[in-house]
Parts: C-alpha cells; structure tokens; sequence
C-alpha cells in the first residue's frame, strides 16, 4: 500500500484533515444563543474562591458561564461545604464543572507520583478507585452539582452511558480534562463520540492547530487555554483571543495562571495561604476582561453574551 492511499482514504472518507488548516476558515458552529466564545474561570478550589470571583465578576461587569472547580477533588469539602459550594453556583446561573477526587497518587500507587510515571497520565487505578469515584460523583450529584472534569476516557464512557440510561440525570455535563493529552481532531472526536460535552486540547496548541481539530468533525465546544501556569509553559495569548473565537466556535477561553498545577491543587494549599486562591480567582477575573477587550477590538463580527440555558447549573 502507497502513502497515498492513506492521504486518498482520509480526504475522501473522513472529515479529518491530513495537515494543519493554515487557511484558518471561520467557524459555522456557535454555542446556543449564537456566542463564539464564553469565559471559563478555573481553579476555584472552595466557597471563598468562588464568592470572590463572584464579587469580582459583578465589579467589572464580566459574564461567567463555568467555572471548572475543585480540581484537587470534591472529596476535600464535608458535605455542608459541597452543597453551599453548588448553592452558590445556583444562584448566580454558573455551570460548575467539579474534579469528583483526584485518584492518581491518592493511593499506594506510586508510579504516578515518579518522573517518569507521570507520563501514565490521570486515569484511574484499578476498580476499587472507580468505586470510590462513582460514589463521589453520586454524593456531589445530591448536593446539586450537575457538571464533571475528566481525565480517563473509559469513565467518559462508563458515565455517559449511565447518563443515558437514566441512572444519572441527563442533564450532567462531562468536560475532558487537558490531562487527557489530546491534541488532534481524531481524539476530539473519539471523546465527542464517547460522550463528551466539551473537550481541552493540549494548552500550547497553534492557531492551524486548533483550525485543524474544529474543521475535523469536532462539533462540540473547545476548551482553550489563554493564561497557563508557569510550570506549563506559564504563555498568556490575550492578543489571539478574536482568532482563536472566529476558526474554533464555540470556544469556553480558559483562564489558569499561577505557579504549578503541584501548588495551586495540592490538599493543603489553603491551609498555607488561605487568601492566595481568593486573589487568583481575582485575578482570573481581570484576565477574562482584558480577553473580552480584546474580543471588542477586533475587525470580526464576534459574539459574546450572557445566553447560560444551555449551562448544567447547579440544583439544589
């Protein structure tokens, strides 16, 4: 078989693109309510950080639509503390996205935890670990939390057909974590298959890139970062923020600066340094201004609004 059966297969039997869209077409998809772009705060990790970004939302007249939550998992708050948390996010219409715990390293497991280990990535260790997850995501569902971060597509999977049949409500949404590692239009389309609502491509992805995964038969939403900690690169892409929204509709444009992933989610970051995430989710806030003054410059015809009835809010 010449290579050319494999370029002719793909240009004629799939969506998929056998190089990067440098072209960079517009985007014909849009979120319901018609927006390109929505902003995505992250790392609000208690009720504190989630009252001040809050606050901070109102001051400067920022929209929020999800905030991607308690990464360092939900098992960290009593049960009091997780149904104020969705409380909150209910009565400020905000699609809280929560990490159930965060498996990996939690255990005696240890290869996660090595240099090279960590290569093996975020998904669970073996069925005791899927047991305690589901009862995670059973006690944050009855204190009304209705949105989900993944890392490990075969929980996509087994949680999405559990949306389907019912047993969980239908109206939980699943975003696929970055720590998934997919950075192309056929692993955006292998989570959108198994169930995903909306998916983060690798940070540090190109604008052909990003091109390239929306043209690819991905429809759902796009999670893109445009702040990233420092141990990841650290890059902020502000100026970019009207091109990523008009080739990769519909764009959640995610905010994540900081130190490390290590200091920003470990167990006992607030006890440290309690009013640190409050001043982060502050700060996240501004960011998501200047990316919105920056939509507003722009030559394109860009739509932003404060349409959420499509968000999984939380319900208590």
């Amino acid at each position: 078989m010449a290579f050319k059966d494999i370029k002719k297969y793909l240009e004629k039997e799939t969506p998929f693109s056998l190089r990067e869209r440098f072209d960079l077409p517009d985007s014909d998809l849009r979120f319901d309510g018609g927006a390109h772009c929505r902003i995505e705060i992250s790392g609000i990790e208690s009720v504190s950080n989630l009252k001040a970004m809050v606050k901070e939302a109102e001051k400067r007249n920022v929209t929020i639509h999800r905030v991607i939550s308690l990464v360092k998992g939900a098992t960290l708050l009593d049960d009091a503390e997780l149904k104020e948390f969705a409380a909150v996010g209910a009565e400020h219409d905000l699609e809280l996205l929560v990490n159930p715990s965060a498996n990996r390293g939690w255990d005696q497991g240890r290869q996660y935890v090595t240099e090279e280990g960590y290569v093996s990535g975020m998904r669970l260790r073996g069925h005791d670990m899927v047991y305690n997850y589901l009862r995670e995501i059973q006690r944050c569902i009855d204190a009304g939390i209705r949105g989900f971060l993944v890392t490990d597509e075969g929980m996509l999977n087994l949680l999405n057909g559990l949306r389907e049949d019912g047993v969980i409500p239908k109206d939980v949404k699943f975003k696929v974590s970055v720590f998934a590692g997919h950075g192309t239009a056929f692993g955006g389309k292998l989570l959108q298959d198994l169930g995903a609502d909306s998916f983060n491509p690798l940070a540090d992805m190109t604008l052909p890139m990003l091109s390239s995964i929306r043209q690819g038969g991905v429809d759902i939403p796009l999670d893109v970062y445009m702040s990233l900690v420092e141990s990841m690169g650290g890059f902020q892409r502000y100026h970019e923020s009207a091109e990523i929204a008009r080739i990769a509709a519909p764009v959640y444009f995610k905010i994540e600066p900081g130190p490390s992933e290590a200091e920003l989610y470990n167990t006992w970051a607030d006890a440290r340094n309690p009013e640190f995430g409050d001043n982060l989710a502050r700060e996240r806030v501004k960011l998501a201004q200047i990316i919105l003054e920056w939509l507003d410059r722009s030559e394109h015809d860009l739509v932003t609004n404060d349409y959420k009835e499509d968000l999984s809010i939380p319900k208590v």
